[in-house]
């Protein structure tokens, strides 16, 4: 039980998020408005991501030095659950955009750049599922994942930053998160949101492969 003293710190910090984000007040600032609470999900899903998806990598590493079917389980599904926070970060993001910028969508560098990327991490799972033989399908795969993170770094957070205007705050179009509107109580919200979903992406990760170990026993017996 005391192993499992992280879950409850994670339910707590996911409900202070979801309250507090609700509740305290926030800057009014052009552009953002009331929009700005969204910071409190949308950014801290994609610190889940980055963390998870980096843990899936050193998986896949530490396959390739000692092959194990532990390891390819953990890295697989590590970037499943990597891929999972991205999907909902591409989703509040759009939201965001809707209320922001007056469309779901739009030719920013940012949002094209975390599509490409989640598209990139989508043909990791097809290729898994295209072999039968397991050990060349956990080996390809981890070569695939050491490849695909090393993507979608430039693409989430250089090519962004070369390729001109953007709507996102900080650059052309609206404020940025400094400590002109990330005030000392929004910060009292975001900072716990960012290590609540980093802590809830693990949690989800520990049970579905759990669950595949099982089903993995299930098959041999």
């Amino acid at each position: 039980m005391k192993k499992n003293w992280w879950k409850g710190v994670t339910v707590l910090l996911l409900l202070y998020t979801a309250i507090a984000g609700f509740l305290l007040p926030v800057p009014r600032l052009a552009v953002l408005h009331e929009s700005i609470r969204n910071l409190y999900f949308h950014v801290p899903m994609w610190f889940g991501m980055i963390v998870i998806l980096g843990t899936s990598v050193f998986r896949s590493m530490q396959y390739l030095r000692q092959p194990s079917p532990r390891l390819d389980v953990l890295a697989h599904e590590s970037a499943k659950t990597g891929i999972l926070m991205g999907v909902l970060g591409l989703a509040t993001g759009s939201l965001w955009a809707k209320y922001t910028w007056g469309a779901w969508w739009t030719p920013d560098p940012r949002l094209n750049g975390a599509a490409v990327a989640m598209l990139i991490y989508g043909a990791y799972l097809v290729l898994r599922g295209s072999f039968r033989d397991e050990q060349q399908r956990a080996r390809i795969s981890a070569i695939y994942n050491i490849f695909a993170f090393a993507a979608a770094i430039p693409l989430l957070f250089v090519l962004p930053r070369l390729s001109g205007p953007s709507l996102h705050p900080g650059q052309t179009g609206n404020p940025g998160f400094s400590s002109y509107d990330l005030d000392s109580t929004m910060r009292l919200v975001f900072y716990p949101a960012v290590l609540g979903w980093i802590l809830f992406a693990f949690w989800l990760t520990q049970v579905s492969s759990r669950l595949t170990f099982l089903q993995l026993k299930s098959d041999e017996n």
